[in-house]
């Protein structure tokens, strides 16, 4: 049986990515980000099993150029999804969560959690999906009307079933809600314990080979804007005791994904030697980067023309920290802008 356990894996080859300095949404002054700006030598990463984290920690390039810094890496995990590592980090066993869904994120500031982002990234396609067996008779997200959906609590997959209810004005009483993570979910779509299941790739695309299963609702396809980023934070306290710490980190990031666009062949089979998927869904992944790589750059200048400031600063800290807007192209670069020159900018 697949292991469906892996975390967000909606492409490596991406959209330009916004990086966001975490110290300038806490409030550290610019004297803070130019001086040397960590009291530890080590840093805990979390990780999954698919995702940015899993291809740095199974490369070891990433490591590498940390301790030219002379910061060592220290990798906990295999996590699940992105909120257990987020309540690692929270309990002080972990410096950042893995790379995952802003739902979750926001839910844990929202209730409390001593957490602040410190970046951003955008993959395309957006391949988060609602998916039914083919013979559940479900074909269209009206069809949900008195079904049962399995998705992760405040996660990535309840975000998008409402995004889809919404759309075509099913009122959210009318379907049940079933909370699952992906351990379980999967084995509860096959078993019929669940009508369907709301779910991020790799998950979605085994499910759909395994169970035979197709989408009802796809949020590349049917969605017209972004409704969730992939995201890393800390904790407000370790941002601002370890300011330079955070920024390379942030840079070490941002070198692997564009080792990972530029070898978007090599990484799919990092990762499906990690996720134990199938060479038949390792090569759909692979087809589909290389559509994307083709079609992408015809579709740039409508993203480029969106205001990212808007689009995430709002919304996540309330105005705080202005991204730039970028023009997006086929590769995934986490563009990790200065926290100082941030500021200057308030």
């Amino acid at each position: 049986m697949t292991d469906f356990s892996q975390p967000t894996r909606r492409r490596f080859l991406g959209t330009a990515a916004a990086g966001v300095g975490a110290l300038a949404s806490i409030g550290v002054s610019g004297n803070a980000l130019s001086a040397e700006g960590r009291i530890t030598d080590k840093v805990r990463l979390t990780w999954g099993l698919s995702g940015l984290n899993l291809i740095a920690k199974e490369r070891g390039e990433f490591e590498k150029l940390l301790a030219k810094d002379g910061i060592k890496v220290e990798w906990l995990g295999p996590f699940p999804n992105h909120a257990p590592t987020l309540q690692a980090v929270t309990g002080g066993s972990a410096d950042f969560s893995f790379g995952g869904s802003t739902t979750p994120a926001l839910a844990a500031i929202i209730a409390g959690s001593p957490l602040v982002f410190t970046q951003f990234v955008v993959y395309e396609p957006r391949t988060t999906a609602i998916i039914a067996k083919d013979d559940s008779g479900i074909n269209k997200v009206e069809d949900l009307v008195g079904k049962s959906v399995a998705v992760n609590r405040s996660g990535l997959g309840e975000f998008i079933l409402v995004a889809a209810l919404e759309k075509y004005k099913v009122d959210r009483s009318q379907v049940k809600f079933v909370y699952l993570n992906p351990p379980d979910a999967a084995p509860a779509l096959a078993s019929g314990k669940v009508d369907a299941w709301a779910m991020w790739s790799p998950g979605v695309d085994i499910a759909k080979l395994e169970y035979k299963a197709h989408d009802i609702f796809l949020e590349g396809r049917d969605l017209d804007f972004q409704i969730d980023y992939t995201s890393y934070l800390t904790t407000r306290k370790f941002a601002a005791d370890n300011p330079a710490l955070v920024r390379a980190v942030n840079d070490a990031f941002r070198a692997e994904g564009k080792w990972i666009s530029e070898n978007s062949k090599e990484a799919e089979y990092i990762a499906q030697k990690a996720g134990k998927y199938s060479d038949q869904v390792r090569d759909q992944f692979i087809a589909l980067i290389e559509r994307v790589a083709r079609g992408f750059d015809g579709r740039a200048d409508a993203y480029a023309d969106r205001d990212w400031a808007d689009d995430l600063t709002a919304p996540l800290h309330g105005g705080a920290a202005p991204l730039d807007g970028h023009r997006h192209d086929r590769r995934l670069r986490l563009d990790g802008h200065d926290e100082a020159a941030l500021l200057e900018r308030q």
